[in-house]
């Protein structure tokens, strides 16, 4: 998406517009950072830098032109357990990293990849980081004393509960007065952010009735700087690369996800369409300079790309007027944030968490009871029980594990038989029966992809069984075989050359491009022959018929050869197809031949 693109037919009154939607976005993301940044165990300053520079950076150099960056609550436990473990100064050296890894993802033109992470996986970790969210903000809410803050979901429940005793009533009445602002504000008056009114006004209320009663974030982060730090670049060591390489993936990751879902909410608002690899580019651009300000990891936001959009911003001006504006109130107005009791931040943190839970989503999927609930399920649990990386790595190796045991269940192989209750004149009530067939012309329907995870279907069919082998020619109409891979041509390779070992010939009708493409690949095509591969059906049997051995099929007990051909050729010349016998389950496949 090219500048001139972005700003074409921009004017005075476009401006406007941006600057009236910029400034609102700011308000709303100045509570939001700074208690992005408590929860993810840094300062608060920290999530306001990363406001202003990674929300300008993204807004110039992203794929959206709504897009609005800065810290998310999807990064919140994730970023507090780097913090934990390895500390802050290695937390921006983590975002460093996933800043050029997002880039590099970008320039190799991997963002359409990333839709392809199943929905029950998005929607059960998004769930996940919810709770997760949630629950570490009910120690701020009751006030509690003394809490140990842990990485994992059970160990700071625990914690909680140990330090119930310590609870302190003016702090649950100051986030009782931010949570009804939050609440009653947006019904009442929309376009004023509830956030902004219930911070001003528990924080009022606590100052004047109950001062020094509750935690604030002066008390417990100190003072916050009005400017911005100095330009500070890590010292990076190949150990310690190698040592937050991990980390710094689940960044990229979690971060290409986020802003390419957000990128996709603001497309479906809005009738715009977004550029997912120079998406991908401005956001590895904005984390890899962010860092060097003390900010901490940024995505898109879809809660303030969607404010943005409702205050009818019209381009990327928009997102830089919301960076310049944090800017400014932080040169202004820092001082005063410092009053801001942690009760008041704890409440805008939990509507966060229950606005970003999918609740409906999560319900409906769950409504289902299919293999995408395992799925869904399994990879809520993990979230919140382990860690995020688990989470989506065993989500997706269980929704590739059940995708795979769903489509093996739809190769079928299946003999075709003439159906025994439709009387042929010629042939009378002697019928072809799955006991009682042709001495010579074995058919068989392939439907379904034939890959590794349903190639066993065609060895344990019956195809290339004693009853086959002697029967001499194979037909397999296999017009329905969409797709074949490695394994699929390898179990069908063994079945020609099992055939072509006894003498047998096999006669391929109908065969779709790729499989043909890959058997051509492998040597497979010219094994079988040219002269046996047939585009529709009935050529195919023409050719049987003419290598039907006369002597042999009137000799057999069964049918006279007269009779046997005759109803090959009256089903070749009506064009009708094969009906299955009772040991046939028929899978519906789109193609027709």
């Amino acid at each position: 998406m090219k500048w001139r693109g972005r700003f074409e037919g921009y004017n005075a009154g476009a401006l406007r517009k941006d600057l009236i939607s910029g400034s609102i976005v700011a308000i709303v993301a100045i509570p939001l950072g700074m208690a992005f940044a408590i929860a993810s165990g840094v300062k608060p300053e920290y999530g306001l830098y990363t406001t202003i520079i990674a929300g300008i950076l993204i807004s110039l150099l992203g794929g959206s032109k709504f897009q609005i960056g800065g810290p998310t609550g999807a990064f919140i436990p994730i970023l507090l357990a780097i913090v934990m473990q390895y500390g802050y100064e290695n937390l921006l050296i983590a975002g460093f990293m996933a800043g050029i890894m997002l880039i590099l993802m970008g320039v190799l033109r991997l963002g359409a990849l990333i839709k392809f992470i199943p929905k029950p996986v998005t929607i059960g970790f998004t769930a996940g980081i919810a709770v997760t969210i949630f629950s570490g903000q009910i120690a701020n809410f009751l006030g509690l004393r003394g809490v140990e803050r842990h990485e994992t979901f059970l160990p700071s429940m625990a914690e909680i509960i140990h330090r119930l005793p310590s609870l302190n009533v003016y702090s649950i009445l100051t986030a009782c007065i931010c949570l009804a602002g939050l609440i009653v504000v947006p019904k009442k008056w929309p376009k004023i952010p509830g956030s902004l009114v219930g911070l001003l006004l528990s924080t009022l209320v606590a100052a004047l009735f109950f001062p020094g009663q509750v935690a604030t974030i002066g008390s417990a982060y100190g003072a916050i700087p009005a400017s911005l730090p100095e330009l500070h670049i890590p010292v990076m060591t190949w150990e310690l690369i190698v040592k937050l390489l991990p980390p710094a993936l689940v960044i990229a990751m979690l971060g290409a996800i986020e802003s390419l879902l957000s990128a996709v909410v603001a497309d479906g608002m809005t009738g715009d369409r977004h550029n997912s690899n120079r998406e991908l580019v401005g956001q590895g651009i904005a984390n890899l300079l962010t860092p060097l300000f003390g900010g901490i990891p940024a995505t898109g936001a879809i809660a303030r790309t969607a404010t943005n959009i409702r205050n009818n911003a019209v381009s990327p001006m928009s997102g830089i007027v919301h960076g310049v504006v944090v800017l400014l109130i932080l040169m202004l107005f820092a001082p005063y944030a410092s009053n801001i009791p942690l009760a008041s931040m704890a409440p805008v943190l939990m509507v966060v968490a229950w606005n970003m839970s999918e609740r409906k989503h999560f319900a409906h999927i769950l409504k289902t009871r299919t293999a995408d609930s395992i799925v869904l399920v399994v990879t809520f649990l993990l979230t919140v029980f382990t860690t995020l990386t688990t989470a989506v790595e065993v989500g997706l190796i269980l929704a590739v594990v059940l995708f795979v045991k769903r489509m093996s269940n739809t190769l079928s192989v299946d003999k075709v038989l003439p159906d025994p209750s439709v009387k042929h004149e010629k042939v009378g009530a002697h019928m072809v029966t799955e006991q009682h067939d042709c001495p010579q012309v074995a058919i068989y329907n392939v439907e379904g992809p034939l890959f590794f995870g349903a190639a066993s279907a065609l060895e344990n069919s019956g195809v290339g069984g004693q009853t086959g082998l002697q029967q001499g020619i194979l037909l397999l109409r296999m017009g329905k075989v969409p797709f074949m891979d490695m394994t699929g041509e390898a179990n069908f390779t063994a079945l020609i050359q099992k055939y072509r070992k006894f003498g047998g010939t096999v006669l391929v009708s109908g065969l779709q491009p790729q499989p043909l493409e890959l058997l051509h690949k492998t040597g497979c095509y010219d094994m079988i022959g040219q002269n046996h591969f047939f585009e529709h059906t009935g050529e195919a049997l023409t050719a049987a018929l003419a290598m039907v051995n006369q002597d042999r099929c009137s000799g057999c007990r069964h049918m006279a050869f007269r009779e046997c051909t005759s109803l090959c050729r009256r089903t070749q010349e009506t064009k009708s197809s094969f009906p299955e016998g009772a040991v046939s389950v028929p899978i519906p496949v789109n193609s027709s031949r």
